[in-house]
């Protein structure tokens, strides 16, 4: 007896549907650059979906660098492709379960990391201090390797934690070390969405949190420390 096969294609949401359909208009023309776009409520009428299926769909858009949302003035599509795409538009498909986990992980980081910076800025030796300043000379060095960079960023991190001297802070940053490498990628992609800026910028904003620590400064380090997470954190999810 022949057997079937009972593996079917997964249907599209609603809301995957009119994203790829208006995302397949502006590639044939029939969307131009700084078209306007019909409102949320005419375009659930022209689709004949809910209004928030239009809004998840406009927000992957947004998120893909397609959109710009002007406030009073509607949704336009956007006249030039964003330099740095956030993530969404990289892993559509896996995108929802991952920025889950970032977001539980960047929670975590900013109690954690913030912390672990103002005790470094009181705690450092000038060892601490050497090993911190060759790793943003290895970043400055080689700013155009990107997984070179992913690795660079989590060294630093962890750095600082050693610098603290506290040895269950360490064991806590050295836990969830496995975690930051697999998701730095996806966190330094939100970074450059963020700023729309590049890896010189990046390495300025490690070094920034490098002086406030040889300074001293733990209020400025812990300052610092808090902005670049939460600086992920409001593009983790767009629209």
């Amino acid at each position: 007896m022949k057997l079937m096969n009972t593996l079917q294609p997964k249907p599209l949401k609603s809301s995957d549907w009119v994203m790829q359909d208006l995302k397949q208009k502006m590639e044939g023309g029939l969307l131009l650059p700084g078209d306007r776009l019909p409102s949320v409520v005419d375009l659930a009428l022209q689709y004949q979906v809910g209004r928030s299926t239009i809004r998840e769909a406009l927000s992957s858009l947004k998120a893909m660098g397609l959109l710009d949302v002007r406030q009073g003035s509607g949704t336009f599509v956007r006249e030039q492709p964003i330099e740095h795409p956030h993530p969404a538009q990289l892993h559509p498909e896996s995108w929802i379960s991952r920025a889950k986990s970032i977001r539980h992980l960047l929670e975590v980081r900013r109690v954690l990391e913030t912390g672990c910076v103002s005790l470094a800025a009181t705690h450092r030796t000038e060892q601490d201090l050497a090993l911190l300043s060759n790793i943003l000379e290895e970043m400055a060095s080689k700013l155009d390797d990107e997984v070179f960079g992913e690795q660079a960023d989590v060294q630093f991190h962890e750095a600082i934690a050693q610098a603290t001297h506290n040895p269950m802070l360490a064991d806590l940053m050295s836990s969830l070390s496995q975690q930051i490498h697999e998701t730095m990628k996806d966190t330094r992609t939100l970074w450059f969405y963020a700023e729309r800026s590049t890896a010189e910028r990046l390495l300025r904003e490690h070094r920034d949190i490098y002086e406030a620590i040889v300074d001293r400064d733990g209020r400025r380090a812990q300052q610092l420390m808090e902005q670049h997470i939460a600086k992920v954190e409001r593009v983790l999810d767009p629209g």
